[in-house]
């Protein structure tokens, strides 16, 4: 009882171990996306959306949204920038148009011109339907009066229209991809005038994406690239050749494309220059976001961490527990899969699955554990290695000790077969018992010498010490050798041994060999032929390879037995069980000396239907 305890001890520790190890897996997976998930990466996310922004199909505009724009045109040909009588005929202009709003990003304090001259703006300005001016501040609530514009302005409306950017907060990459829609429970001016086209949105909860940041509502921008709205030049319009219906029922945007201040334009995610698109675009892709309700809806912070769970799991499952090939094609595609899919929820959804966290996830998770692997692999290899030596040592051990063993039982064989051959052949004559004991001593002294020689021969192929000596032979000459020394073995069981040989040249073989290989068939076919049965032994030459065949009228192989038999020490059921002597070898050797002469050995049988085992040599086997 004692001495097996340590053996279960043993047992129960190993079986701990592979217990547990899935577990503690599991937690490491677990340990790793909960620390990632514990840190923004903003920037990187950010540069995620913005590929996938970039990569997406531009989506369409509503067509609600124009733009008038002074240009370098514009100053070209005044010489001058316009003044405060140039913007009055601009919205002279525009009355004639009838838009359905007007939104100035032009302060009043920015133009130039007499008191009479801004006043008569001013009162132009008011007859324009909508008509607000754009104020790019964030008014603290109770503090709306800030916004009041003063003489001669205090007729016009003022509005907030802030712009922001991830300049101290999220990505901090000075881009723009928010925008405000209230602060304080104050709306602001984008949701007012896009409610003019889509009124629902005037409940700010129904704005799809909406989210909360502090004090105020925000929602993400659906980008267009840089020159997607039409842009109307400011001194085509003073000149009158805008056509009938440029601006007729649409939100116009006035501003200054100028390229000479930084205030004028932003960067987005299509692009991070300077001035890579006007404000004027700017607040027209805010408008048609609201417009269109396709802002972008970012999925839940539980959302992100189970997303960053599963990853973790998989990467430490690929990296641990699967082949290097299969692991990298199944993470690799299993990452692919996820981004496509993180793609295609942006594209059609507009849905922003958090990217940068499973990545991180994976990334870190694969660089962490793949050490890991590569120790736990060397140190299989070396006890592999180890194993291997030792096993080396071991079959080295064995077969020099069957090579000696075998080598020493050939001469005392020889000897009893030798004693056995003068006592048989002495003219004294012997009792009936005595000459039955001798004739069974030299047949057991045979069945011996024959196992030595298997043994032998299995070491010699083991060693690979095994080396074809060929010369030159008739195969019929051998058979008929062969033949001649079983003759009396089949007499004694009355089996008829049937030679049918066809007339051929010698061939190059090793001709020990293959003698033992037609003699270990001839002697098969007589030992498992039941008696008064036929045995044939047939020669042909076919397709330029000598065809050897022994058939018999024995019991057959069964069908699940056939691929088995010229397998090593392998012998059918019925021989284990019957008083024929064999070592399992014989067909062994065979089929392997076969091979060496570049030939091949077949059986074709069928349990009561006897057994035809065939012999192919090639003709012009070449010296090895």
């Amino acid at each position: 009882m004692t001495s097996r305890e340590p053996n279960l001890n043993q047992k129960l520790v190993r079986f701990a171990r592979i217990s547990y190890q899935p577990l503690i897996r599991l937690g490491f997976a677990f340990v790793i996306a909960f620390l990632v998930t514990r840190f923004q990466f903003d920037y990187i996310e950010a540069l995620l959306y913005d590929g996938r922004m970039r990569l997406r199909p531009a989506p369409t505009v509503s067509g609600h949204i124009t733009t008038v724009a002074i240009d370098p045109k514009t100053i070209d040909r005044l010489h001058r920038a316009p003044d405060a009588k140039d913007h009055t005929r601009l919205l002279e202009r525009m009355l004639e148009q009838k838009p359905k709003a007007v939104m100035y990003l032009i302060h009043p304090s920015e133009l130039v011109g007499s008191y009479e001259e801004l006043k008569a703006w001013a009162e132009t300005a008011a007859q324009v339907p909508g008509f607000v001016i754009a104020v790019d501040d964030v008014p603290m609530k109770g503090a709306e009066e800030a916004f009041r514009l003063s003489p001669p302005f205090e007729s016009l409306k003022a509005d907030a229209a802030p712009s922001t950017s991830d300049r101290n907060l999220f990505a901090r990459d000075v881009v723009t991809r928010r925008m405000f829609t209230s602060y304080q429970g104050q709306t602001f001016l984008h949701v007012k005038l896009a409610a003019l086209f889509n009124p629902k949105i005037r409940d700010e909860n129904r704005i799809h994406g909406i989210f909360d940041f502090l004090d105020a509502r925000q929602v993400f921008i659906d980008f267009r690239p840089a020159g997607s709205y039409p842009v109307h030049s400011f001194i085509d319009g003073l000149e009158g050749r805008w056509q009938k219906d440029d601006l007729r029922n649409k939100i116009v945007i006035v501003g200054r494309d100028l390229r000479t201040t930084v205030k004028d334009y932003i960067r987005t995610p299509y692009s991070r220059e300077i001035n890579a698109m006007t404000a004027i675009e700017m607040h027209a892709n805010m408008l048609d976001t609201l417009i269109l309700n396709n802002g972008y809806y970012k999925l839940p912070d539980w959302v992100n961490i189970f997303l960053t769970t599963v990853i973790s799991i998989l990467t430490v499952y690929v990296v641990l527990a699967l082949k290097p090939t299969r692991g990298l094609l199944l993470l690799g595609g299993s990452v692919l899969s996820f981004s496509l899919l993180s793609y295609l929820l942006f594209w059609w959804g507009t849905i922003w699955v958090v990217m940068a966290h499973p990545l991180l996830a994976a990334f870190i998770c694969y660089y962490f554990f793949i050490p890991y692997r590569l120790i736990m692999e060397n140190r299989k290899s070396w006890e592999y290695l180890q194993k291997n030596r030792l096993l080396t040592q071991v079959e080295e051990l064995k077969t020099n000790f069957l090579s000696m063993m075998s080598h020493d039982l050939k001469t005392p064989i020889a000897r009893i077969q030798g004693m056995t051959d003068i006592v048989l052949k002495d003219p004294t004559p012997l009792s009936e018992r005595q000459r039955e004991a001798l004739q069974t001593l030299e047949k057991s002294s045979h069945e011996l010498l024959d196992f030595v020689t298997s043994i032998l021969n299995l070491g010699r192929i083991e060693s690979k010490e095994l080396r074809l000596h060929l010369q030159s032979k008739d195969p019929n000459q051998l058979i008929q050798e062969i033949a001649g020394k079983f003759e009396y073995l089949a007499k004694s069981k009355n089996i008829s041994l049937m030679i049918e040989l066809e007339p051929m040249f010698s061939i190059k073989m090793d001709v020990d060999l293959i003698r033992q290989v037609i003699a270990n068939l001839v002697e098969n076919a007589i030992k498992y032929s039941p008696e008064g049965t036929r045995i044939l032994v047939s020669t042909e030459e076919a397709h330029g390879r000598v065809v050897i065949q022994v058939a018999d009228q024995g019991p057959g192989i069964l069908e699940d037995e056939i691929g088995q038999v010229f397998s090593k020490f392998y012998r059918s059921k019925d021989a284990k069980y019957s008083n024929i002597k064999g070592s399992g070898l014989g067909l062994y050797l065979a089929k392997y000396f076969v091979e060496l002469h570049k030939g091949t050995i077949s059986v074709d049988s069928a349990p009561g239907a006897g057994s035809t085992f065939t012999v192919e040599l090639p003709t012009d086997l070449q010296e090895p």
